[in-house]
């Protein structure tokens, strides 16, 4: 049973509804430990000056912000924490707008937001209401004592909250070095469309399997079970094809039905642009 790690109230205009936090997500990213090859022991990490080459005990450490390369101006937690938000033990919104207003690069993680002792109804009421006018409240709140900015929006029957990033944290298209200009040819453009809608789908989140993650774990087993492990070859690199011709041979796979070819070719390259990052950063690491 899941516990709630936040309570407090969500409160709009002079309304405020008790609320529980509770987490939304629990990734499932296979984590390894640094072993030494030669006898498996694992590997600590300690915390070395630089200067003295002395270990530095937890009491002795301090935050320090580097202003220039290698210059550093040094602060104490109780200097940070006069600047910590107060803890309100609200989320207040500040706006409601339209789901499609927010791109969804500005969302971090995601909770659920639900009702406490004696708040049922007034909860119902505001996720109808927010239901029927199409909005989701923008609002500010304090967890572990940080301030953040998120989105609150009703998910069926209950509220989900998404921690944003701020406008500023967000990097723009104009940063960007090589962001395309071009405008595509409309027999392209006609044939790319035509693509798109014979692969349209309702979504549906429990097709999608993490393989990666199944793969690795049912090597694993088979490692610790005593199973020789045998290595493949790397995919090859994918070749750059013609725009066209690539387009003609999806739509007609498409149109025979054979999905399964389509996303077989798709994770070949994908497949083929890991392996020529890892390689990248192999090489990387060498030099």
């Amino acid at each position: 049973m899941a516990r709630p790690i936040w309570t407090g109230t969500i409160s709009f205009g002079l309304v405020s509804v008790p609320v529980k936090l509770y987490s939304a997500t629990s990734p499932k990213e296979v984590r390894f430990h640094m072993l030494h090859d030669k006898d498996g022991g694992r590997i600590q990490q300690k915390r070395v000056c630089s200067i003295d080459g002395e270990e530095v005990p937890w009491e002795h450490i301090i935050k320090g912000f580097e202003l220039s390369k290698g210059r550093y101006v040094s602060v104490t937690r109780k200097e940070l924490e006069q600047f910590n938000p107060r803890a309100t033990r609200s989320i207040d919104i500040e706006d409601f707008v339209r789901l499609e207003q927010i791109d969804p690069i500005f969302y971090q993680s995601t909770y659920y937001l639900l009702p406490d002792k004696g708040s049922a109804k007034p909860y119902a009421l505001l996720v109808e209401a927010m239901r029927r006018t199409g909005r989701v409240g923008v609002a500010r709140f304090v967890l572990r004592s940080k301030q953040y900015l998120c989105a609150v929006r009703p998910k069926e029957r209950a509220l989900v909250l998404s921690t944003m990033l701020y406008g500023d944290e967000v990097v723009s298209e104009g940063e960007l070095e090589e962001v395309p200009s071009g405008k595509p040819g409309e027999r392209e453009l006609k044939m790319a469309g035509q693509l798109i809608d014979s692969l349209a789908a309702d979504f549906d989140a429990a097709k999608y399997k993490d393989e990666y993650r199944d793969q690795v774990l049912a090597m694993l087993e088979r490692k610790a079970e005593g199973e020789p492990i045998e290595v493949g070859e790397a995919a090859p690199r994918a070749k750059v094809v013609d725009l066209m011709e690539a387009l003609k041979k999806s739509l007609a796979s498409s149109k025979k039905g054979d999905r399964g070819e389509i996303r077989h070719r798709a994770e070949h390259h994908r497949r083929a642009a890991r392996v020529g990052r890892a390689n990248n950063r192999a090489r990387a690491r060498r030099r």
